[in-house]
């Protein structure tokens, strides 16, 4: 029964699938130590398309054949081939008789690419060693099965945990029909962001930095409010730390933003301005005379800009915001994930900001408990991961 329970806690809204699931896994849950480092390569074969494949999943595959890797490829972006497509094509003829590896189940239908499960059999392939069940109902066991019937050996679970994690943002996406949202904030050891007058670079380190710029490009979108504009004028990018930079976007529904900021240059990086109808309609003017993206909402909530990134297709929503932006979005449910810096300074003030506004709750029994936290050090400073219950 350990694989029913381990995969209740991805699908908490599907019970019906956790049957299928415990048939496809409990052969094998491991794998050897030679499966967990081929695994491992296809993770990191994934994760070069980050930020790039929305809706769709980041997945790696590797082709082995006699103890030696004879092909390789991921999936780079939705519409293009899927990772194992391009992973046969680069073994060839080498890839009959072979041993495929894959973070993600095989899809067995058609959407804008034809089955991949179909591909793997006319391959000919002898094996195939899966990291995790696809949570999209249209696969869910069904590509595992269908090799199966084939006659081919599958195993499947091995370096789960890792897999699940890398797709994190796809597999709440499936299940939920909701974009995932990461909030991320640093602030110093008195819990501050900023200082009186508001000025706040730096608070981290530069290494610090590097990290949420690697953040920044494996996300589909960057997410800032207003005050954040007026007072830091960031960029929002990636500093080329990746192939991919964010749709920056700006929450604002006054639009008191000021007519020249650098997110206004939409030359090699789009914005998007979500504010409300009627608001500063001069601005709204100038800037899409500029190029900047901009959607009026009757009434802009972070809830409201969340469905409005599912509908685009967008799953990994990275919240920068200051305190204020950051208290709705979490009231409202929109975020799932904290990731918070911790700087070895103290910069003081009664009046300075703190990383999240007020949230309505007045005893500490109230506060919101963190799960799974895991704490890294970068640099001087130090991240504490963890997911909001």
């Amino acid at each position: 029964m350990e694989p029913i329970y381990r995969y209740r806690q991805i699908f908490p809204l599907y019970p019906d699938y956790l049957l299928i699931l415990n048939v496809a896994i409990q052969p094998h849950l491991q794998g050897s130590s030679f499966d967990r480092a081929i695994l491992q390569k296809c993770l990191e074969l994934a994760s070069r398309a980050a930020g790039c494949t929305a809706p769709n999943p980041l997945v790696g595959s590797v082709v082995v054949k006699e103890g030696e890797i004879v092909g390789e490829g991921f999936h780079p972006a939705a519409g293009e081939p899927h990772a194992e497509v391009f992973a046969l094509r680069a073994a060839g003829e080498r890839a009959k008789g072979s041993t495929v590896y894959v973070n993600l189940e095989p899809c067995n239908h058609y959407g804008r690419t034809p089955p991949c499960s179909e591909a793997l059999i006319k391959a000919g392939v002898k094996k195939v060693v899966v990291g995790m069940v696809d949570p999209d109902p249209r696969v869910a066991g069904g590509g595992i099965e269908r090799l199966r019937q084939a006659g081919i050996e599958v195993i499947v679970g091995v370096e789960e945990a890792a897999c699940r994690q890398l797709n994190e943002a796809f597999i709440h996406r499936i299940l939920y029909q909701k974009s995932w949202g990461i909030l991320k904030y640093a602030m110093t050891l008195d819990g501050k962001i900023a200082a009186t007058t508001g000025h706040s670079a730096w608070v981290t380190g530069e290494a610090a930095r590097h990290w949420v710029h690697q953040q920044r490009a494996a996300s589909d979108v960057v997410v800032v409010g207003g005050n954040t504009v007026r007072k830091d004028n960031p960029l929002l990018t990636s500093h080329g730390v990746g192939l991919h930079d964010p749709l920056r976007v700006v929450m604002s529904r006054s639009l008191a933003l000021p007519q020249e900021a650098n997110l206004w240059n939409v030359e090699k990086v789009p914005t998007l301005v979500l504010t409300e109808v009627g608001a500063n309609p001069e601005l709204q003017k100038s800037l899409r005379s500029r190029g900047v993206e901009i959607i009026t909402f009757p009434q802009l909530t972070p809830q409201v800009a969340m469905e409005h990134f599912y509908d685009r297709g967008l799953s990994r929503i990275f919240w920068e915001c200051g305190g204020v932006l950051a208290s709705r979005a979490i009231a409202q449910g929109t975020i799932q994930k904290i990731m918070a810096f911790i700087a070895p300074k103290i910069i003081g003030g009664q009046d300075a900001p703190s990383p999240v506004g007020d949230l309505g709750l007045v005893q500490m029994s109230e506060a919101l408990n963190l799960e799974r936290v895991s704490m890294t050090s970068i640099g001087s400073d130090f991240l504490i991961e963890g997911y909001l219950q």
